[in-house]
């Protein structure tokens, strides 16, 4: 399972819908659950969408990510995971998601903006294993 604080919630769909045609990604900073435990995110990180072609691609530039990364710690946090937006669809991941999923135990994020938005959660469990999708709540208390 993983929560979203309703801000951090609020700003992965506004970042996704001004993305238009366009992939939009990010990192997702809070406290990651482990077992039984939820992920919880308290933030979300804006990141460049720097894929060859972002119209059906994201990728974050490895030293923003690590600038990301500090920055969270900094903020005594978790990275919990990574976001970024299907502007068509579909809403699960896509197999150039699962090809380029490095991450195992992390939660990858995916709002899907054809139709309502759509905000789904899948841990990446590794190459054999593949996602495995989470419960997405959000909470106004955090």
């Amino acid at each position: 399972m993983i929560e979203f604080a309703r801000e951090a919630y609020d700003d992965v769909v506004r970042h996704a819908d001004a993305g238009g045609a366009e992939e939009v990604c990010g990192v997702l900073a809070g406290t990651r659950g482990d077992g039984d435990e939820p992920s919880v995110v308290a933030r979300a990180h804006e990141a460049e969408n720097v894929a060859d072609a972002p119209a059906v691609r994201y990728r974050i530039d490895p030293e923003e990510q690590l600038e990301l990364f500090e920055a969270i710690e900094a903020d005594g946090r978790e990275v919990v995971g990574f976001y970024h937006s299907h502007p068509a669809g579909p809403a699960r991941p896509s197999e150039t998601d699962a090809s380029r999923a490095t991450w195992p135990g992390y939660s990858y994020v995916i709002c899907a903006l054809d139709g309502s938005p759509f905000v789904g959660s899948w841990r990446w469990r590794g190459d054999e294993a593949g996602f495995e999708r989470e419960t997405v709540s959000v909470s106004s208390e955090r």
